[in-house]
C-alpha cells in the first residue's frame, strides 16, 4: 500500500517508517521540519514537508501522495518532560486543528484507511481530555481507527531508562502493533505491553500525559 506518514519524524514515527517498508509498503513522510527531511528518506520514505495547520497546502500533499492509507501520528510535545504543560495549548491544538485538516484532506483524497493517535488513560475533565475526545471523534466519523497507546517508554521517549507507570508501551512494540494493526476495522485499539485490543469504551487507569 502507499502509506500517508504524517508525524513521520516523530518517536514512533522514525520506528514506523522501516517496518512499513519491510512490508512492502511506499511511504510517504510527512514533517513540518526542513532539516528532517534528508533523515526521512535516510530511513526510506519519500519527504513531504508541510505545516499541518496550513489546511491548503496538506490537502495538496496529501492528494499529490494517493496514499490507500493514512496515519495520524502528530503531536506536539516539547523535547523535556518537565515542559509538558507549557506545551498543553499546543498539543491540544494539533489533535483538534491538525486532525481536522488531516481528516479533510483525506476526504478529499478518497484515502480509504485512516488510523490516528489517542492515549490509553482518561484525563481530567478539561481542554486536554477535550482535544482528545474531539480527535477520537473525527476519526472515527471518517470510519477510521483510534490507537489508544499507552504511555511509551524506551530510546527517545520521555522514559528512557525506567517504565512509567501503566497503562504503558515499549516503543518498538507500539511501532510493530500499529503496522499489525492496517487493515483493523474502524474502532478503538488500545495498544499496552499486554497486547493491543479492542476496546471501543475502553476504561483504563489513569496516568501522567504522554
Amino acid at each position: 500500500m502507499r502509506v500517508f506518514l504524517a508525524g513521520a519524524s516523530g518517536v514512533i514515527g522514525t520506528r514506523l517508517i522501516p517496518l512499513l517498508r519491510q512490508n512492502g509498503h511506499t511511504v510517504a513522510g510527512l514533517t513540518r521540519t526542513p532539516a528532517k527531511a534528508a533523515m526521512l528518506n535516510e530511513l526510506g520514505a519519500q519527504p513531504v514537508v508541510c505545516d499541518v495547520f496550513d489546511a491548503a497546502a496538506l490537502t495538496r500533499a496529501v492528494v499529490d501522495a494517493a496514499p490507500d492509507i493514512v496515519i495520524h501520528e502528530l503531536t506536539d510535545l516539547p523535547d523535556d518532560p518537565a515542559k509538558i504543560a507549557d506545551f498543553r495549548e499546543r498539543h491540544a491544538r494539533i489533535r483538534i486543528e491538525g486532525t481536522h485538516n488531516l481528516v479533510a484532506a483525506a476526504r478529499e483524497a478518497a484515502v480509504a484507511r485512516l488510523l490516528a493517535q489517542s492515549v490509553a488513560w482518561p484525563m481530567a475533565p478539561g481542554p486536554g481530555q477535550a482535544a482528545v475526545d474531539e480527535l477520537e471523534r473525527s476519526v472515527l466519523a471518517y470510519g477510521g481507527l483510534v490507537l489508544r497507546y499507552g504511555q511509551f517508554y524506551g530510546p527517545g521517549t520521555f522514559h528512557v531508562d525506567e517504565p512509567p507507570a501503566g497503562p504503558r508501551v515499549e516503543i518498538q512494540r507500539a511501532a510493530e502493533a500499529t503496522v499489525a494493526a492496517l487493515h483493523e476495522p474502524t474502532g478503538v485499539l488500545v495498544i499496552t505491553d499486554e497486547g493491543a485490543v479492542r476496546a471501543d469504551a475502553a476504561v483504563v487507569p489513569a496516568a501522567k500525559e504522554n
